[in-house]
């Protein structure tokens, strides 16, 4: 199911593309480009952290909810299917986390 809302989100990403950015948030962001869209997440990664050092965590689900469609927002800006990070994050299940970090730096 998580990776079904996941799914359902990037499609509505994908039209989004289509929208007059007047019309819809999503557009405005594609619309005014990468930088904006860095910038938003940079803040909502501000946010998250934020919230997390706070203790509330109903505040940071919150955040981090943001954080993550943001993030989905930059990958159909950059053309980037969540699949592609989900499968990354399937390859990486089971491996230590030294043992992937590992493996990054040799290649």
């Amino acid at each position: 199911m998580s990776d079904d809302i996941l799914r359902r989100l990037a499609e509505v990403l994908e039209q989004r593309k289509q929208a007059d950015p007047d019309s819809s948030y999503v557009a405005g962001l594609y619309a005014k480009g990468l930088d904006t869209i860095l910038k938003k997440i940079g803040e909502e990664a501000t946010e998250t952290v934020i919230a997390a050092k706070g203790g509330d965590r109903d505040q940071l689900v919150y955040e981090t909810a943001d954080l993550w469609f943001h993030s989905l927002v930059l990958l159909a800006h950059q053309e980037i299917s969540p699949d592609r990070v989900l499968d990354e994050l399937e390859r990486r299940f089971g491996l230590s986390g030294l043992e992937e970090k590992a493996a990054r730096n040799k290649g």
